[in-house]
């Protein structure tokens, strides 16, 4: 659906970037209030997000949070529960990778901490729903500039368009223009990584189970997918992932079976393959007035604990949970000391979460041995240690801290 708009025109809240986290946003919104008037830009087309290739972690939180907006019951049909998960820390030419940790796959009793989610089935749903609920969609449009008044927010799309709102949200990814212009400054390296990211098809079952292997360059995930099917998230140096992604399939998938091992069977390319660069960026300020960051524009972390796309519900969940109370209070949605509750709930977690990936990274992707005697040492302890695994399982389920309703299961 696509619309224009005059500046008359005035929204209780518009989201820049129509992907898993601005798409959410709205459906929480206009659930938690039905006469909150929301807009979406940018969305990506309907093609396009049933060809999305790729797939995703949900946490047992997330999870719960679909299903309070009516979107996991589409999902899970093509979700993969996590039954079980194990790390191993060894040296590419190793011939026998020992299992330093392992996890059961279960929050709570008869619920998974975790399940894989192919992204063509869940940004459609949410898309639908969105659109079911009454979102306006803006497309094509980007933003291309805004202007902050003291009642309202000016958006000017690339179009010519503007389009007035009580609060704009930037969900514009990692390398957000709106946050750049909202002059919200980053903290960020590089860490000439990239994650190669694919999915396999082999000939054994997977039982549920993830792997994550701690080899020198970087870690190697394996997350199943249903069937005799994984998705991998393969941690590379930049150029040998630019190589590997360029070569041919007779030699991308020979390096691919070094690292995969023989324990699946016979191996094949299940989809297309994908480099992306590795950083860490978190943003400073998570508000303006009138302006808020959500998801990747806001943090944009390694892959090595799959966290990305949960912190990204996290902060739905916050954001709506702030502004429908602010609503019901009869609080201006665009001011400051609203968007300061969100702010404060969610950026501590946000930088805590950066700093524990940031030093995982720097812990296992290297080849010293003194570091792996230490570290393999550590993972071994843990595994040894029940309250500390039921600790990792509650974090990465997202139970962790302050939760807001949604991830809670319950309605805003």
């Amino acid at each position: 659906m696509s619309k224009s708009s005059s500046a008359a025109d005035m929204f209780d809240v518009v989201i820049a970037g129509g992907g898993y986290v601005g798409l959410s946003l709205a459906v929480a919104l206009k659930q938690g209030d039905a006469g909150l008037k929301c807009a979406i830009i940018d969305p990506k087309p309907m093609d396009m997000l049933h060809k999305d290739p790729r797939a995703s972690a949900i946490a047992a939180a997330a999870s719960r949070m679909l299903t309070q907006l009516g979107i996991w019951d589409q999902i899970k049909p093509e979700a993969q529960p996590i039954n079980e998960m194990i790390v191993t820390d060894s040296k590419l030419r190793d011939a026998v990778r020992p299992v330093f940790l392992t996890f059961d796959g279960e929050a709570t009793e008869g619920e998974p901490f975790a399940h894989m989610v192919p992204n063509g089935v869940m940004m459609p749903a949410l898309y639908n729903a969105a659109k079911e609920l009454g979102v306006t969609f803006f497309a094509p449009g980007s933003a291309d500039t805004f202007r902050t008044h003291p009642n309202h927010v000016d958006l000017i799309l690339t179009g010519g368009e503007v389009l007035q709102s009580r609060l704009l949200v930037a969900a514009d990814g990692v390398r957000s223009k709106l946050r750049d212009l909202a002059g919200i400054r980053t903290v960020n390296w590089d860490y000439g990584q990239s994650g190669i990211v694919t999915t396999v098809k082999h000939e054994r079952p997977h039982n549920g189970r993830a792997e994550e292997h701690f080899l020198p360059a970087g870690p190697f995930a394996i997350l199943p997918l249903p069937g005799n099917r994984s998705s991998l998230v393969w941690t590379e140096r930049t150029s040998d992932a630019d190589r590997l992604v360029r070569s041919d399939d007779f030699t991308f998938e020979l390096e691919l079976e070094r690292r995969f091992g023989h324990h699946l069977g016979a191996l094949e390319l299940g989809g297309p393959r994908q480099a992306f660069p590795l950083g860490l960026k978190l943003a400073r300020d998570f508000v303006k007035p009138r302006f808020a960051l959500i998801g990747d524009a806001a943090h944009g972390i390694h892959p090595i604990a799959g966290q990305g796309l949960n912190l990204g519900f996290k902060d739905v969940a916050a954001l709506a949970e702030t502004l429908v109370d602010a609503r019901r209070l009869g609080q201006d949605l665009g001011g400051f000391d609203v968007l300061e509750r969100y702010q404060r709930w969610r950026r501590f977690d946000t930088f805590q979460m950066g700093v524990v990936t940031d030093v995982l990274n720097r812990l296992f992707s290297n080849d010293n041995d003194v570091l792996r005697a230490v570290r393999d040492f550590g993972l071994g302890l843990v595994d040894r240690m029940p309250g500390m695994k039921s600790h990792f399982i509650k974090e990465a389920a997202g139970f962790a801290g302050p939760v807001p309703k949604l991830l809670s299961g319950q309605p805003i």
